[in-house]
């Protein structure tokens, strides 16, 4: 069985074999955000298939982020290069939900909390308990947290 930190190990080979800067500097930062995450705390430790999925999800997110900086501040060229390495990532991540996906799951916990005694802008809390695992590696905690706030208010 393939790990997929072992699966960007050998992607990284094939990058660099292939001389592609973009995608090998990518997996290289990636491998080490991961190695860092293995070594934090008392002992060394081997992060399960999960761990590193959600590592490859905080640098996407990186990434992301960067990439908005950077267009705001007058350097597409910079913005372009942080954007595909967020696609690059975005890779190995599982699929994203779509807006739609993602506000009939909440609607769906909105309506398990409130037959649970949860109402108004109180019940926040409650709906993201349930929404949560339903939605773990397929929609970022913003996004959600903005789709229940929109349906508890509405």
């Amino acid at each position: 069985m393939t790990t997929l930190k072992s699966k960007l190990q050998d992607d990284l080979n094939a990058a660099i074999k292939e001389r592609d800067e973009l995608r090998s500097s990518t997996l290289r930062l990636t491998l080490a955000a991961i190695t860092k995450e293995e070594v934090a705390g008392k002992e060394k430790r081997e992060l399960s298939d999960d761990e590193v999925q959600k590592v490859i999800a905080r640098e996407a997110k990186k990434r992301r982020e960067a990439a908005d900086a950077f267009a705001q501040g007058g350097r597409p060229e910079q913005a372009e290069r942080e954007k595909a390495e967020g696609e690059v990532l975005a890779g190995y991540l599982p699929k994203q939900l779509s807006d739609d996906e993602l506000n009939a799951i909440v609607a769906q916990a909105v309506e398990e909390a409130r037959a649970a005694g949860a109402e108004g802008p109180r019940a926040m809390g409650a709906v993201m308990k349930i929404v949560n695992p339903k939605v773990a590696g397929q929609a970022e905690g913003g996004r959600v947290a903005a789709a229940v706030k929109k349906l508890l208010a509405g």
